[in-house]
């Protein structure tokens, strides 16, 4: 059975990590038990993340958390924004990224996004060729094609993040099938309550790490050239 530990990287305040309001980062911390897996938590203590696989060598990862053993992807075929058919099987011999968004989000997607955009960066053209960052709606009904591209344009990731949408049956069976937390928010229906994550696909189709929302950019874009080597 694989096993994981999380720890947030750095001494950070759980209830302020970053400006995250607390409804929001309690949902990002109450990680679901995925495909099987054990999820062990643990918040504050050392700078460095306690993971399996994971140190400070060239060869070992910087992520949060890391699968031990690494395990197949599940299955993601959805279709873009624009009504493009996507499959993350077509994505092998490429480190893909993995995460669940929605546009009007408050804090948390932005967040994900902007150090999403960031990574980009810090990699740069050659290295980003490498990596292809998958993102699915946990919001059916809000995220229109306007407002997908809205969001998109607004983060700077217009053709350099897909963004998978779909009807609500559909994206429920990726939402199982991934292990991700989907539910309008009773006292604010306007917004998702959500599990905020990124996963790292291994260029043999593999999740093998995990990154919260507060991941550090760097830190992801080390991973990237390990992932598409794996």
């Amino acid at each position: 059975m694989p096993t994981y530990r999380l720890r947030l990287a750095g001494n950070v305040d759980p209830m302020r990590s970053r400006g995250l309001n607390p409804r929001i980062l309690l949902g990002l911390l109450a990680l679901v038990v995925i495909a099987g897996g054990v999820a062990v938590l643990a918040i504050g203590g050392s700078s460095r993340p306690q993971v399996a696989g994971a140190g400070s060598g060239q060869g070992q990862f910087r992520a949060q958390a890391v699968f031990s053993p690494p395990t197949p992807a599940p299955p993601l075929q959805l279709h873009n924004y624009l009504g493009q058919p996507v499959n993350i099987a077509s994505y092998r011999g490429r480190a893909v990224l993995v995460t669940f968004l929605y546009t009007n989000c408050p804090d948390v997607c932005p967040l994900i996004t902007a150090g999403l955009h960031s990574t980009l960066e810090l990699l740069g053209p050659a290295r980003s060729s490498r990596v292809q960052i998958i993102a699915v709606s946990v919001d059916p009904r809000g995220d229109t094609r306007r407002a997908v591209a809205a969001f998109l344009a607004r983060h700077h990731m217009t053709g350099r993040m897909l963004y998978l949408t779909g009807s609500a049956h559909e994206l429920a069976a990726a939402w199982k099938a991934w292990g991700v937390g989907s539910e309008r928010d009773v006292q604010q229906p306007q917004f998702v309550n959500h599990s905020g994550l990124v996963y790292g696909i291994s260029a043999s189709g593999r999740r093998t790490t995990v990154y919260a929302a507060n991941f550090i950019p760097a830190e992801l874009a080390h991973d990237v050239p390990l992932l598409a080597a794996r």
